[in-house]
């Protein structure tokens, strides 16, 4: 295939496969454990009797102000998360033994209530060991302290987490069983050989009162599990921080480029096997377990940050990795990190200093992920809610479809001309993903590709003239898909999802940036509105602009509604009161507890909603809200200028150690920030608003540590990646009367510290030492509901 001219037609074939196994049901959800919605088989998961793809995502209760869970948990659900997952880090709820703590942000309790109110199932992380970058991996000093044999079956280490759990599992009691929301429980993390551990873990946390349908593992590394007690659970970083600072793209990231069915990623918590000696790095790669279906808790949402390795996932990096798990067969998304968060206090970070091999900033822990800790979202969250609303509107028919690879593939993680892409397929109907994307290494266009697709119904072959499928492309086209009675046989767009029901559905497509949209339909079905008829009912679609089509076969009706690539990227999917609603806004968008359609602005609202009965975008009427008040600048007084720094602070097992408080006190460059009175939620906004809402400090700079300091005290930091940060002012505890004083450390030129390629290139370019601030402004959002109907 990589010898093929750039010129010449590439026809790429692939042959339905059908599954290996009959469909079976373990005991595990179904004879033990059974819930009144959750089922496994060991094809996919059931949610009330039907096949559905859950997704879950990663957020940490216990680094979010508990004023935030709510926003958090309504823009999770919005971007199509319908699982919570969540660590429950020991270190956080009892720093001093005896003195265990669940109020304020540590109230595990209300955090699961909220979700439930909120729509979304729980999956509990519960240790005892987390890690999560936590110090001591999530164990309190004292625990850490302890003369016992951690993380075994070492009699004194389990009075210890009998004690631990039954604490957690008396503020839970209530919330588990076979109707609540809690559907999953973690036990340990990252532990590769020690299955008879998490069995007695299992029996601890059982005697506690915790209690799941799902009980899971993480798998990967040659994870030797108890099969028969957990569901093994995979992972997938297309890059990470714990590879060495001057190391290249590791191909444990690559392979995550490419479709396959190999699910072990022997590279996450590499760094832990070599330097804490846990399990045996040369452990054989783990397969799904033949009970359970391949399963993720653990896709990168972003990716944190380490003192001598900072990766910056883009979003199309996160959003490949994602579609190509999917197109592997994933019968659950799960995502590490989904909403970010800060430290709740000083020191809790993982360090060289407690014996990780890594340095991690002191309260950051933003991870890039698609919500950031200060509530922004990142582009990779409009990527990502893209898959999730085709997963919520076609996940019944995808769980049931395995997934079959192409005649030809990629001979290795440096081809990078071989098409990437697989089939999902019941033998019926499917559809083709095509992720043609990776970092690091840019991928040309791939040029005249034509697909035939072997199904168990005869094959299916398109385009009928070949196309170039540009870099960047993540598509997932159709194959012989039925809606409302109406047959697809093909079509060059994404299906997005489904509006309506009875009569005649609308089901919306997708265009894909660069790639023309044609589809084709059955014999026989009719086609009606704006498209231009070729040869053999197929039609092509200019889509610069919403495009409504309706196709009529016989009595049924199915309306087409085509979004261009810009629209598709502002599409929101939101369940509501009403039913399914598909929204266009540019900013966050959400459901609210009263049922109406709510979000925040950083100017006016502009909100369209589609409506099945007038077949058109009407705009949304939003209640009380007003632009914000355009804001003069923060002003920065350089009150000290910076000192010569080391090209090293030093270094454990060869990985450049994050410089000393003390160190960054002496050698910053320090500024004061006079924040704009108007910058405060609560102060009077343009046209007499003082409604709520928040308010972020946007500040872009170069460096390599940067601190926030309030009234004295550091409250916030960064180490340098090229990225903006963000940081929302209450909080971080600023007020109107604070005193913000801003630290940076200059990056010496030779500091052995990885960097993304344009950061990389902008130290490179310097001359000295680099350290500079670029702007600040600070960014007022205002928060707005729907106005009731009449």
């Amino acid at each position: 295939m990589a010898a093929t001219s750039p010129g010449k037609v590439r026809t790429l074939r692939v042959s339905h496969t059908a599954w290996e196994a009959p469909l079976t049901r373990p005991a595990m959800s179904n004879a033990v454990d059974r819930h009144e919605r959750y089922r496994l088989t060991n094809r996919y998961v059931e949610v009330a009797g039907v096949p559905c793809i859950p997704v879950s995502g990663e957020i940490h209760f216990s680094r979010l102000p508990r004023g935030r869970w709510e926003d958090r948990l309504r823009l999770m659900k919005a971007g199509g998360i319908t699982v919570a997952a969540c660590y429950v880090f020991w270190l956080h709820h009892e720093p001093q033994e005896g003195d265990v703590r669940f109020d304020g942000n540590l109230d595990v309790a209300a955090f699961v209530r909220l979700c439930r109110s909120v729509g979304l199932d729980v999956v509990l992380r519960i240790g005892p060991w987390c890690h999560g970058e936590v110090r001591n991996g999530g164990f309190p000093d004292w625990v850490q302290a302890a003369d016992v044999r951690h993380r075994t079956n070492d009699p004194s280490y389990l009075r210890l987490v009998q004690r631990w759990f039954g604490r957690l599992g008396a503020e839970l009691a209530e919330l588990v069983g076979p109707d609540s929301n809690v559907i999953g429980i973690q036990l340990e993390n990252e532990l590769y050989d020690q299955p008879g551990h998490l069995r007695e873990l299992k029996n601890l946390a059982r005697a506690a009162g915790l209690n799941a349908p799902v009980w899971t593992a993480t798998a990967w590394g040659g994870a030797d599990l108890p099969h028969d007690e957990v569901l093994p659970l995979f992972g997938g970083y297309g890059d990470g921080f714990w590879v060495d600072a001057d190391a290249p793209w590791d191909v444990t990231f690559r392979e995550h480029y490419l479709f396959s069915h190999v699910w072990d990623d022997p590279g996450i918590g590499a760094d832990l096997r070599e330097h804490l000696g846990n399990g045996d790095g040369a452990a054989p790669p783990r397969t799904p377990s033949a009970l359970y279906p391949a399963a993720t808790c653990e896709l990168a949402g972003g990716m944190a940050t380490a003192y001598q390795r900072r990766p910056w996932p883009r979003a199309l990096d996160v959003a490949a990795v994602a579609h190509n798990k999917i197109g592997n067969g994933s019968a659950w998304q799960g995502y590490y990190m989904f909403a970010g968060g800060t430290n709740p206090a000083d020191d809790m970070q993982e360090s060289q200093a407690t014996g990780y091999p890594n340095d991690l900033p002191r309260f950051d822990y933003d991870f890039h992920a698609p919500i950031g800790a200060a509530g922004r979202l990142s582009a990779s969250f409009a990527q990502l809610r893209k898959q999730h609303a085709f997963l919520a509107a076609f996940g019944q028919r995808l769980a049931r479809m395995p997934s079959s690879l192409p005649e030809v593939r990629p001979d290795g993680v440096d081809d990078s001309t071989t098409l990437r892409w697989a089939l999902r397929s019941d033998g019926q109907s499917g559809f083709v993903f095509i992720t043609w994307h990776q970092p690091h290494v840019p991928l040309d266009a791939y040029p005249a590709a034509q697909f035939e697709v072997d199904l168990d119904a005869g094959t299916v072959a398109f385009p009928d003239s070949p196309l170039s499928i540009p870099p960047g492309t993540i598509a997932h086209w159709p194959v012989n898909l039925e809606v409302g009675g109406v047959l697809l046989e093909w079509a060059t767009a994404s299906p997005l999802t489904i509006l309506g029901h009875g009569s005649a559905p609308t089901l919306v497509l997708a265009a894909e940036p660069g790639i023309g949209v044609e589809l084709r339909l059955k014999e026989g079905t009719a086609l009606a509105g704006p498209a231009t008829a070729l040869a053999d009912n197929t039609y092509a679609v200019a889509a610069d602009a919403p495009v409504l089509l309706t196709a009529t076969a016989g009595d049924s009706s199915l309306n087409i509604l085509v979004l261009p690539d810009g629209a598709a990227d502002t599409a929101w999917v939101l369940d509501t009161e009403h039913g399914r609603q598909l929204v266009l806004s540019r900013e966050p968008v959400w459901v609210a507890a009263s049922g109406n359609l709510a979000g925040r602005t950083s100017g006016a609202p502009e909100v369209l909603r589609y409506s099945l009965e007038s077949a058109s975008f009407e705009a949304v009427v939003i209640a009380g809200a007003r632009p914000s008040q355009e804001l003069e600048l923060p002003e920065a007084e350089l009150i000290r200028p910076a000192r010569p720094v080391p090209p090293s602070f030093g270094s454990v097992a060869g990985r450049a150690s994050a410089p000393s408080p003390a160190a960054i006190a002496e050698l910053a460059r320090m500024y004061r920030i006079g924040l704009p009175a108007g910058a405060f939620p609560g102060s009077e906004q343009a046209g007499g608003s003082t409604g709520g809402g928040t308010a972020e400090l946007e500040i872009h700079w170069a460096g390599d540590v940067a601190q926030l300091l309030v009234d004295g005290i550091v409250v916030a930091d960064r180490f340098w990646d090229g990225s903006p940060w963000i940081v929302e002012l209450s909080d971080a505890g600023i007020g109107a009367q604070s005193d913000v004083v801003l630290h940076i450390l200059p990056l010496a030129t030779d500091a052995a510290v990885g960097l993304p390629l344009e950061a990389r290139r902008r130290r490179d370019s310097t001359t000295g030492d680099l350290v500079s601030l670029d702007s600040l402004r600070v960014v007022r959002w205002t928060e707005w509901t729907e106005k009731p109907g009449p």
